[in-house]
């Protein structure tokens, strides 16, 4: 890996500045990939925007910049986007700092913006070289996610493509199932669910294999998820927002399911007191797994008590131990109708416990 520090001028930098909106945005003259296509779109608000130009006014040192090099000597942004189009922009007279444009500065004052250095870091060499040092970047502190970072060494014609489809604000998938999915589209937080469930969780390794493919067979993929999950789950909820619905539908899309039993099932779980996490019903219906609820458990209150009345004794084993070597146990497990309550609380050694869960 190679790391190439250089300094650049503001003027340098907006030289040829352009934006044609989705079709990317360039400066340096033309060698400058502003918004390559794993970036996400110019998100700073006019407060953000405006203390940069303040900065550069002031001379105030900007945060290093980091550019990737490219086979034909020309150069993408891997970090410094937004910072990048406030100065363009406002060199290109699109906004003013206290009511003042640009083109009205007196003519010193241009020129020391103009003349201002900005610190570029300008990065070459491998796939894996330039993951590895974007991953060092993140970890300095610079705002780059996971999905940003895969899409960074794996740009291209696939990445555009399924940029398209998941990485908008309004994109085609926000629109299908937002409400189904967490995180930003433009901090590509719906493209990394989406490649997480096709590929059962071997992000990278999808992304390696696409190539110059484009990425309809993924929208695909996902529209098939979207129309499992309404026919399966008929009533929407605010719960099934964030559900792993690509493993679910993965493993039971082939299953006969019956919705009208399901439905009535999702009703009698949500009104049980016993049942901690409304998200977890979804895969529990289709896995039969307790461990998705988070059913409620015994506070230590009543652990104590349970605990002074059986001296300590393991109620399976008959041999005394510590509290603190000892688990709360159903007598009359949730699954056939037991209550997280006194009367159905019995202490039980480490070891028994494990063997009676595992029954």
């Amino acid at each position: 890996m190679k790391i190439d520090p250089r300094k650049i001028t503001v003027g340098e930098l907006a030289a040829g500045y352009q934006d044609d909106g989705e079709d990317g945005v360039e400066g340096y003259g033309g060698r400058l990939d502003i918004r390559p296509p794993y970036q996400r779109e110019f998100v700073y608000k006019d407060k953000e925007r405006e203390a940069v130009i303040d900065s550069v006014m002031k001379d105030f040192p900007l945060n290093v910049m980091y550019w990737s090099v490219r086979d034909d000597d020309t150069y993408e942004i891997i970090d410094g986007q937004q910072r990048t189009i406030s100065i363009a922009q406002y060199v290109e007279g699109a906004f003013s700092v206290d009511e003042r444009y640009f083109e009205n500065l007196q003519d010193d004052e241009q020129e020391q913006i103009l003349d201002y250095q900005l610190m570029i870091y300008l990065c070459s060499g491998t796939d894996s070289e330039r993951l590895k040092w974007f991953e060092i970047i993140n970890i300095a502190g610079q705002k780059l996610t996971n999905q940003e970072l895969r899409n960074a060494v794996y740009a291209g014609t696939w990445v555009t493509d399924a940029k398209r489809y998941f990485s908008r604000q309004r994109s085609p998938a926000a629109g299908l199932g937002g409400d189904y999915l967490i995180g930003e589209a433009i901090r590509q937080k719906h493209l990394e669910t989406a490649i997480k469930w096709i590929s059962e969780g071997d992000i990278t390794g999808y992304m390696a294999e696409q190539h110059d493919q484009n990425a309809k067979p993924l929208w695909d993929y996902f529209r098939s998820v979207i129309a499992w999950i309404e026919s399966t789950f008929t009533t929407y909820r605010s719960s099934m927002k964030g559900v792993d619905w690509g493993s679910l539908y993965n493993a039971y899309k082939d299953a006969e399911l019956n919705p009208v039993e399901i439905e009535a099932e999702v009703e009698k779980l949500l009104d049980d007191e016993e049942v901690q996490r409304e998200s977890g019903i979804y895969p529990y219906i289709l896995t039969r797994e307790a461990k998705h609820l988070n059913l409620r458990a015994f506070d230590d209150r009543m652990k104590r008590r349970i605990y002074r009345k059986q001296n300590g004794i393991c109620i399976i084993c008959e041999k005394e131990f510590e509290i603190g070597k000892m688990e709360a146990d159903h007598k009359r497990p949730w699954s056939e109708g037991g209550k997280t309550e006194e009367a159905n609380c019995q202490m039980l050694c480490r070891k028994c416990s494990r063997e009676k869960s595992s029954k």
